[in-house]
């Protein structure tokens, strides 16, 4: 299930990432945020009260243009509002209610999402009366808080969390394979829907970002059954989506956490940016089956090495993400389109391959014998016995002597060897460790 979004707005210098990174911390109620997705830790991932959410620090938007406080406030609460299902709205106690503050209670009170009021930097009980003023906004109850001390951030998420909607998703039988097409804007993501279904089932136009929401198409092709879910693009036209292209990582988290499958569509014309690594990182992070689909290949001058110079580039540029395989074509023409499809059923076959136990640990031993494992000031990491736990990755549990014995050079030593012999294509693995017990 997709989840729900929270996103903190209010004017610079409230205090928004202060509170931000206390959400997504070293809580124990908090489960993580999303490392190597944004550098600017825009987006994080929490739990509360058994609720998991996305959350968007605002703050973290660059904007260009007209150096304007009022501006600035505007435009990063417009994505907000476009966004979120509950809006944390905060504050600053010590400098009270501004005419900043008045503007953005304005907007919100227009977009008629559920908003939480958080007034910040109340570090101590002198300044709880300093948050009444703050009931003019009208938003009900002011929360005192202080990032800076950590005090109120539970009442905070208790509230918030208490507003967000309790979400359905559409639910498909297993033999479905949910296809999610991601990519920034104006890569063509509609436009290959489209061609795959042979009709104008989604709005197509080069203007970046007029996909409005999320689309699931259920479609049958030679048997198999597929849902495509079409990530939606930024609403607003002009300025604001233009220089907040990287706030379209959102959308394509919500359609990634329900795919089996994921599309990297990249813009063959353009070539690669940072913001294809961004958004195919989130694939990686959450263990999703991948292809590159590198889209618009009939309008790209090409010889018989092009091809190939764009695969290297691939490779170079997503590291992290070796293991999926690329596909040329282009949408328009539909070249090559009919080259996708065994490529998705391969990667989700691979994605939810299974491999018996015994067969795990021949393997294990015969890579133990050619490079046996490392020793850390003269303690050799000992390993028992390897078992796979899940599909969707697939994810092998290793038995060892001691856990902070296995350098991550051996894990990936054994990840290769384990690549070599079933292959995995299209699909992370993960590798955990475990100190055996004497009962195991």
């Amino acid at each position: 299930m997709a989840r729900p979004i929270i996103a903190i707005v209010g004017r610079p210098n409230v205090g928004k990432s202060t509170i931000f990174n206390r959400i997504i911390g070293d809580r124990l109620a908090i489960v993580e945020d999303k490392p190597g997705v944004t550098r600017d830790r825009l987006y994080g991932t929490g739990e509360w009260n058994g609720r998991s959410f996305n959350i968007i620090d605002t703050g973290g938007i660059e904007i260009d243009g007209e150096d304007s406080l009022l501006r600035s406030v505007r435009m990063q609460a417009e994505l907000a509002i476009e966004e979120a299902d509950v809006i944390i709205f905060m504050v600053d106690a010590k400098a009270g209610v501004t005419n900043a503050d008045e503007e953005v209670s304005q907007m919100l009170f227009r977009s008629r999402k559920p908003i939480v009021l958080g007034v910040n930097k109340v570090d101590n009980l002198q300044r709880m009366d300093d948050i009444y003023e703050f009931y003019s906004l009208g938003f009900g109850d002011p929360l005192p808080l202080s990032g800076s001390h950590g005090t109120g951030i539970g009442d905070l998420l208790d509230a918030a969390v208490s507003k967000l909607p309790v979400k359905e998703d559409q639910e498909y039988n297993d033999d479905v394979i949910k296809v999610a097409l991601i990519g920034r804007p104006n890569v063509g993501k509609s436009s290959l829907v489209n061609a795959i279904l042979g009709e104008e089932r989604v709005i197509v136009s080069n203007i970046a970002g007029t996909t409005r929401d999320a689309i699931d198409t259920p479609f049958e092709k030679d048997g198999q059954k597929y849902v495509l879910i079409d990530t939606a693009g930024m609403r607003k036209r002009g300025k604001v989506y233009e220089s907040t292209e990287k706030y379209s990582v959102m959308r394509a988290m919500q359609a990634i956490e329900r795919a089996d499958v994921v599309l990297v569509v990249i813009n063959g014309e353009e070539g690669i940016i940072e913001q294809d690594k961004h958004i195919a990182g989130y694939a990686h992070e959450n263990g999703k089956a991948a292809i590159f689909v590198v889209n618009k290949w009939d309008i790209v001058e090409k010889n018989d090495k092009t091809m190939q110079h764009f695969t290297n580039s691939i490779r170079e540029q997503f590291l992290f993400m070796t293991y999926a395989p690329v596909v040329f074509l282009s949408a328009l023409t539909k070249h090559r389109l009919t080259k996708l499809f065994p490529v998705i059923n391969h990667v989700a076959e691979q994605h939810a391959l299974r491999v018996p136990t015994n067969v795990l640990n021949d393997i294990l031993t015969d890579a133990i014998a050619i490079n046996p494992p490392p020793t850390d000031k003269g303690r050799r990491l000992r390993i028992n016995y390897m078992t796979q736990i899940a599909v969707k990755p697939p994810t092998m549990l290793i038995f060892v002597n001691d856990p902070e014995l296995m350098h991550f050079s051996y894990e990936r030593y054994l990840e290769n060897k384990i690549r070599a012999a079933f292959a995995f294509e299209g699909t992370p693995l993960r590798l955990f460790t475990r100190k055996k017990s004497d009962q195991e």
